[in-house]
Formats: structure tokens, sequence, C-alpha cells
């Protein structure tokens, strides 16, 4: 990061898809809330919901009619189980794809633990001028998505270009 630029601080929320946890056993979701408020990002909401993807549509739905709401941290249900169903409820919301976040973050995960990265489907992008980050659901795997790709991405400080300074533009037509 280089100096020059302000932080904007953003609101932030995120969800943990499990069928097994409460936010009481939630790792994965604590570990989110404490990462962006570390980060200087402001929690605008939490919830944990079962893997069914019309409960999940209809959350990050309200979330992303939101004006308040700048970005959401899905972490679940992003693997090959039967269950699993992140990415079919999710990705019909987008309005533009973000490939190069799911690639970078499965390189990224291929240095940490093989080829057991191909079972990842995480996936980014925006919806109603809100970014979505759907993640898998260890803690582990948040930490990496956070630590080396989302975290700098929502600086407004990060050179030569982040996401941050492209929110007030992503509503123009």
């Amino acid at each position: 990061m280089s100096a020059g630029s302000d932080f904007t601080a953003l609101s932030l929320c995120v969800l943990t898809v499990s069928d097994s946890r409460t936010l009481a056993e939630d790792a994965s979701g604590d570990f989110l809330v404490s990462a962006l408020g570390e980060a200087g990002h402001r929690l605008h909401a939490r919830a944990l919901l079962r893997d069914d993807r019309y409960q999940l549509r209809a959350q990050v739905s309200q979330w992303i009619a939101e004006d308040a709401v700048d970005g959401i941290l899905v972490n679940g249900g992003t693997g090959f189980t039967g269950r699993d169903s992140t990415p079919e409820a999710l990705l019909p919301l987008l309005d533009k794809e973000m490939p190069g976040f799911g690639e970078l973050f499965r390189a990224i995960s291929f240095e940490e633990i093989g080829t057991s990265s191909l079972q990842s489907r995480a996936f980014a992008g925006l919806a109603n001028g809100t970014f979505l980050f759907a993640l898998p659901g260890s803690t582990s795997a948040c930490r990496t998505a956070w630590d080396r790709i989302i975290r700098a991405q929502l600086d407004a400080r990060t050179r030569p270009c982040n996401l941050a300074t492209l929110r007030p533009r992503l509503r123009e037509r």
C-alpha cells in the first residue's frame, strides 16, 4: 500500500452458510467479523443460515437492496457435497462476476493445500453496486481470502488500484 489516499470504512455483512454450526460455534464468521473490524470497516449485519438456496438468495437480496451495504462476505456452501448450494443460490444475483477472485483464491490456496484447492467454488462479483465474496466455510480459507486478497482490495490506499475506490461509480449507467 502507498500513502496518499484516505482510508474509507465500508459497511459489510457477514453470512455463514452451515447446516451444522450455530452463531455460538461460528469460528469462520467470528474471524471475518473481527478481521473487518480490525481493518477499520463496520459490520452492518450478520446472519447464519442453513444451506438452502432460497433462504440464502432472500437474505443476500435484502442486503444488496440496502444502499448502506457496501459488501457481503459469505462463508460456507461452496464445496461439492449435495447440500453445497451457495454458488447456485447467489450467482444468479450478480450483475457482474469477478472471475479473477476465484482464480486467485484457488492459486493461493494451492500453495497452502495443494490439489485440494480444486474443490473450492469460491467466487466474487457485484450485485446492485454491492461487492459479494463467497468463500469456503473453513476458518483457514476465510483467513487466506481476507489476508491475501480481500483486505487490500477493500482498502482505498492499495495501489495501483482497488475495489474500494470504485464504489462510488459501481451504479453508473
